[in-house]
């Protein structure tokens, strides 16, 4: 059994009758997914959407979004290593990791998801 995809349901808005309201322990894991994505890589959005993909579809998209993001900036940092010029430019990946992620955060903190622009969707 397959959950729909938290983002072609319709429970996208919380003004709706009916609507699914994440718990507070969705909320936490939601948020942990994106900050932890900061120090860790890939690594703790891979464990908690393994965890929760077949009870939490909330926390399942956070993860699937923590985790395509976070490779993404990981292709980026491989890419930019192997050029010469962007040796150079390193830190900007970096940044943007940090900018991006605590923004997801906070709109994960305020039961929102958040996509994160420039970002391969290579977990679906």
């Amino acid at each position: 059994m397959s959950n729909p995809s938290y983002w072609q349901s319709n429970f996208q808005r919380e003004d709706q009758p009916n609507q699914y309201v994440p718990t507070e322990d969705e909320r936490t894991l939601s948020v942990l997914t994106h900050a932890l994505g900061i120090f860790f890589w890939i690594i703790p959005p891979l464990i908690i959407y393994l965890w929760k993909k077949d009870q939490s579809p909330y926390v399942t998209e956070h993860a699937k979004e923590a985790f395509n993001f976070q490779l993404t900036i990981g292709i980026m940092f491989v890419i930019m290593f192997i050029s010469l010029v962007g040796i150079l430019f390193l830190w900007i990946p970096y940044i943007l990791d940090i900018a991006f992620s605590i923004v997801a955060a906070l709109r994960a903190n305020d039961k929102k998801l958040w996509r994160y622009p420039m970002t391969l969707r290579l977990l679906k």
